[in-house]
């Protein structure tokens, strides 16, 4: 098995996300790439913006752009949910921060969070391209600036997010 320093996976968390690796290269979500899994626990995926808008006659507001998004697992995936932010310039949308912090509730665990073991990196990136192709509004969150002075350094699993708009 691979040496992570500083690190302690358990076996379980090392054999999922080479599972999921695995599944992955055989079966990519669409329109995402993987474009680096070196060293296992840490991997960028390249994300093209939708190519379909969420209803006939409106713009696609994604269209043509590519976004990286970041993968970290921590040591005791999948009992906890990876770390997961775009790595900037971040798409521009009302739940997606500047620095890349992503406020989707399948993200996070804990009080209101919406993660479960049963979830796979291949469902995430299926449910950001989603996220992005129902979006009617390109424009940050309210308070962009602030939350990412405010956060600056920190893991947006710190963040104690709110989940109360399922419209975009």
């Amino acid at each position: 098995m691979a040496q992570f320093p500083g690190r302690s996976p358990t076996s379980v968390a090392m054999r999922r996300i080479q599972a999921e690796l695995n599944e992955w290269l055989l079966h990519p979500p669409e329109g995402c790439r993987l474009e680096s899994f070196e060293p296992l626990l840490n991997w960028v995926i390249l994300v093209q913006g939708p190519e379909n808008s969420p209803a006939p006659g409106l713009p696609r507001l994604y269209d043509g752009e590519l976004f990286r998004l970041a993968i970290n697992f921590g040591d005791h995936y999948p009992l906890e949910p990876p770390e997961v932010l775009f790595v900037p310039p971040s798409p521009v949308h009302p739940h997606i921060y500047s620095n890349g912090h992503i406020c989707l509730d399948i993200l996070y665990d804990g009080r209101n969070g919406g993660w479960s073991p049963a979830l796979t990196v291949n469902k995430i990136a299926l449910s950001l391209r989603s996220m992005l192709a129902s979006n009617t509004n390109k424009a940050r969150p309210a308070g962009d600036m602030d939350y990412c002075q405010r956060t600056r350094g920190r893991s947006p699993k710190q963040t104690n997010w709110e989940f109360d708009d399922d419209k975009v």
